[in-house]
């Protein structure tokens, strides 16, 4: 018989395949169609991780790491306004709002190790100081260097809730065109549950620093199959 573990692994693996071939083929539909497909993915793993490990007398916790547009609740943010929706939005309505923590993530100015473009190499960055219409900017302005700001309190949740831009840094960072590239707008209060605000950010360090490459890149396509 085939270890518990090994079979959850041998059936993710599957579905990914599956998964996979459906997301190349939508990224000639468009991007709102490729992003629902990709996030979906992503949710319905988490569910298959919480029913994995989950066992009769304590039900599964599971923390995911993931940039703030993927787990801000899309609703809260232009991007449900075009179609698009995300994992937080996904695991909100899944399992419900109080079984669920959402912590974003916001910084004023600093250093991050992006790329120009998807397939370029990383570089290291100077983030500009935040927009002037922006959450970030809000927070910078309290002279606070770093706090976590409680989203469910009730007098913080109302003075949050206007529209604001909120700045997303990915795997791209495109100082040069940030208004356009990396703003989008938010309602804070019901994007997230709480935010972790850091006024200076520092960029990632590769933990092995003098790792090098042997082999080139693997394609973008691949694995093809199983």
């Amino acid at each position: 018989f085939i270890a518990r573990d090994e079979y959850f692994f041998a059936e993710q693996n599957a579905h990914l395949v599956k998964n996979a071939e459906e997301y190349y083929r939508s990224m000639f539909r468009g991007r709102i169609s490729s992003w629902n497909l990709r996030d979906r993915h992503m949710a319905e793993s988490l569910d298959a991780l919480a029913l994995h490990l989950e066992n009769e007398t304590q039900p599964a916790k599971i923390v995911a790491w993931a940039h703030n547009s993927h787990l801000g609740d899309a609703r809260a943010t232009e991007m449900g306004e075009r179609g698009e929706w995300n994992v937080g939005q996904l695991v909100r309505e899944r399992y419900g709002i109080e079984a669920v923590r959402l912590i974003g993530f916001t910084t004023f100015a600093g250093t991050v190790a992006a790329a120009d473009d998807w397939g370029q190499p990383v570089q290291l960055k100077k983030v500009r100081p935040a927009h002037k219409d922006s959450y970030e900017l809000i927070f910078h302005e309290t002279g606070v260097p770093q706090f976590f700001l409680d989203l469910r309190d009730e007098e913080t949740e109302e003075a949050l809730r206007r529209p604001q831009l909120e700045r997303a840094i990915g795997v791209i960072y495109r100082p040069e065109s940030e208004r356009i590239s990396h703003y989008f707008t938010a309602v804070l209060s019901e994007q997230f549950d709480g935010v972790i605000h850091f006024d200076q950010t520092r960029h990632v360090e590769p933990l092995e620093k003098a790792a090098s490459r042997t082999h080139e890149d693997a394609p973008e396509t691949f694995p093809t199959g199983m």
